[in-house]
């Protein structure tokens, strides 16, 4: 990797960022797959390490959290019990996001369980200074993980959509595809006082757009799924500090670091290809499947 010259290391790059494949990358770039992957995992790394050393102290005053479903080699309902012990099956990818700034201050991959809950909420809660109002949708395992993290010093809200059937429809094809219709939402104080005018998921449901727009791993009914949970944790590392550092955010004209105030100017796609370091990754990020 160290022969591979800066330019085509920040072509390969962009190319991962705009949500290209490894082997489309591998064929446009002129370099074997493996090449690719191998960038891919150097440069996941060093933007993890980039994060947590960098999305700290921020005041943030609403922060919305959501969770985003993909999977890793097979979904849960196909997998077997060793594939499951061996990472494969759903992953799910807990983000949050500061809505004034849209920065995105934490994330983490793993199951929906508690324990990833909590990995998540004090994860986040060590990035934060000041107390904040917190939004998610009705999971049950923020509950106790909210609690546990931010004890007290904290505006919660759930934000609770139910949706109705869309059995009605007389295409078996959109039947299958097409969103289930939204019946009602209800926003349930948890603890504090939240303002109900800013009890919303908006920003953090935007932010899975984005993440399904820019990473093909999560682009559903193609083989471009992830095969290894490892590769898919450096993907998502990659993707937020590009989100965060480098892409101009188009309402704020600026990037959401920028907006917080993590730093005071652009990064480029050659800052990132430069982060690029022989050291160990940081324990954060880490992958935890549920037991079967």
């Amino acid at each position: 990797m160290n022969k591979l010259p800066l330019q085509k290391r920040v072509q390969i790059i962009n190319l991962l960022v705009e949500g290209s494949s490894l082997r489309s990358i591998s064929r446009i770039a002129d370099v074997s797959i493996n090449t690719v992957t191998k960038l891919l995992v150097d440069v996941g790394r060093a933007c993890m390490n980039f994060h947590n050393e960098k999305v700290v102290g921020i005041k943030a005053t609403k922060i919305q959290a959501d969770e985003i479903w993909s999977f890793i080699g097979c979904k849960d309902k196909n997998a077997t019990p060793e594939q499951k012990e061996s990472g494969m099956g759903d992953a799910w990818t807990w983000v949050g996001i500061d809505a004034d700034t849209k920065l995105v201050v934490s994330w983490f991959v793993g199951n929906r369980s508690a324990e990833s809950a909590n990995e998540f909420m004090n994860d986040m809660a060590d990035r934060l200074t000041n107390r904040v109002q917190l939004t998610t949708d009705g999971h049950h395992a923020y509950l106790e993980a909210v609690t546990d993290a931010f004890g007290s010093q904290i505006d919660f809200a759930q934000l609770v959509k139910i949706y109705g059937s869309s059995s009605d429809s007389n295409s078996p094809t959109e039947r299958k595809y097409s969103p289930s219709k939204l019946k009602s939402i209800t926003k349930n104080v948890i603890s504090g006082n939240p303002d109900e005018v800013h009890v919303s998921t908006s920003y953090v449901e935007r932010q899975n757009l984005t993440m399904r727009m820019h990473m093909r791993r999560f682009t559903r009914l193609t083989n471009a799924f992830s095969k290894k949970v490892e590769n898919h944790i450096h993907a998502i590392a990659l993707h937020f500090v590009y989100y965060n550092f480098v892409k101009q955010h188009k309402s704020l004209r600026i990037t959401p670091a920028m907006a917080a105030g993590v730093t005071k100017r652009f990064m480029s796609l050659e800052d990132i290809a430069k982060l690029v370091i022989n050291e160990a990754p940081k324990k954060r990020g880490s992958y935890k499947k549920k037991v079967v």
